[in-house]
């Protein structure tokens, strides 16, 4: 199963510019890195997002969790970078309650990703 309206998936430019590609928080500066070390940067973030995008395309939805406030969709594959590798990550969405339209939560690299 592919994430459900995936053509239509939400991206928030916060989650990319001050989470996944922000070298300065908490949480997000070891998937900072990763992104950036394929090519993906701060100033070009819409081709992270795109690629997310791809990602929920090309891939299959391997785990779902149902709870009150809506459901999570793991997605795992290959990312297209701007450097030509394809490392492998775990992208989460959400669907709220209520909701049909997914929205990124995280991506993360699959343990043992170098994307050789």
């Amino acid at each position: 199963m592919r994430l459900p309206k995936y053509e239509q998936a939400i991206i928030p430019e916060r989650k990319i510019t001050a989470y996944l590609l922000a070298l300065h928080h908490r949480d997000g500066q070891s998937k900072a890195v990763f992104f950036m070390r394929f090519g993906f940067t701060l100033e070009h973030w819409p081709a992270l997002a795109m690629a997310l995008k791809r990602h929920a395309a090309d891939h299959e939805v391997v785990a779902t969790e149902l709870t009150a406030f809506g459901t999570s969709y793991v997605v795992e594959g290959s990312l297209p970078a701007p450097d030509g590798r394809t490392p492998n990550i775990r992208v989460v969405w959400f669907v709220a309650a209520g909701e049909d339209i997914p929205v990124l939560a995280t991506a993360y690299p699959l343990k043992g990703s170098r994307g050789d």
